[in-house]
């Protein structure tokens, strides 16, 4: 099987659990892989990639997500989310709209933001929250610039504030609650969080768990799979010859002289319906290689 599973991640598993449910079902020999981890507590949208779908992950990373969720204030946890130990608590100030708007245009754009001292950061080779979780002290990660295209904050009643976020990839939404939280005088830290978007794919593209996981059980293609050659729609395509293809399939570059699509950076290379590999563009003239795909078997 190759290709991209779309899953509805539920609350509890971590990301490389459920990338270990699946891989168990598909057999040791089949790699798989997913887009973006979300954090055992959160939901939503988890690109699975599958076989050869693994290929494809360097054209997938940078898409935009899409969360939403609620921020609780008046206290502040080591994880920054409910799953931690309160650190501090502060009184919880009323919330207007119009202070809520002028918080959110402050963390809208391009921003340096400090990752949570509980994340995959390594120091000296270990995730940073395997120290912290020894009890070592853990000096806080460098910040990071990252984009928020978009973020609406609005207040969901006592001490919660609901929010949806467009963002770049590498955005800790945990340390934006806490930050979140600073703005508005309190402690704060992440309650609820689910992804409703990742690049190309959706929450409307997605599956539950178990419905995949039975699917493959029964040895059926899952629900929420999608094929490769569809993951890259943004992507123009070229279409090639037999011959071309079995160049190109054994690395020759030199295949795609003259085929390059004006203007475009990265495409598709097709044959017979299939994807045979990705190009970049080299030149007017030129493409090299970027991936090439194996055909089933």
């Amino acid at each position: 099987m190759n290709g991209i599973i779309v899953i509805d991640k539920p609350a509890g598993p971590t990301s490389a659990e459920i990338v270990r449910h699946i891989k168990l079902r598909l057999g040791k020999r089949t790699r798989v892989g997913h887009l973006g981890t979300l954090d055992p507590f959160a939901t939503g949208v988890l690109p699975v990639l599958v076989g050869e779908g693994t290929k494809l992950a360097p054209f997938l990373q940078a898409g935009t997500r899409e969360y939403t969720g609620i921020i609780r204030l008046g206290s502040e946890t080591d994880t920054l989310d409910g799953t931690g130990q309160i650190v501090q608590t502060t009184p919880v100030p009323s919330l207007e709209a119009v202070q809520l708007a002028t918080v959110a245009r402050e963390f809208t754009g391009v921003i340096d933001q400090t990752p949570p001292i509980f994340s995959a950061i390594k120091r000296q080779g270990v995730p940073l929250y395997k120290l912290a979780r020894r009890g070592i002290q853990v000096e806080p990660p460098a910040p990071r610039r990252v984009t928020i295209e978009r973020l609406e904050l609005k207040a969901a009643g006592g001490d919660a504030i609901g929010f949806t976020i467009q963002c770049s990839s590498g955005v800790y939404v945990r340390a934006l609650a806490r930050d979140i939280g600073w703005a508005l005088g309190t402690a704060a830290h992440l309650s609820e969080l689910r992804r409703v978007r990742s690049g190309t794919f959706s929450s409307t593209d997605a599956s539950p768990l178990l419905e995949i996981e039975a699917a493959l059980d029964r040895g059926e293609a899952p629900p929420g799979l999608r094929d490769m050659r569809g993951a890259l729609a943004a992507l123009p395509e070229v279409l090639i010859d037999p011959l071309l293809e079995q160049r190109i399939r054994h690395g020759d570059s030199r295949a795609l002289d003259h085929l390059s699509p004006e203007g475009a950076d990265l495409f598709k290379v097709i044959s017979r319906g299939e994807m045979v590999a990705v190009a970049r563009r080299t030149s007017p003239l030129t493409a090299a290689i970027a991936r090439v795909f194996v055909t089933e078997q």
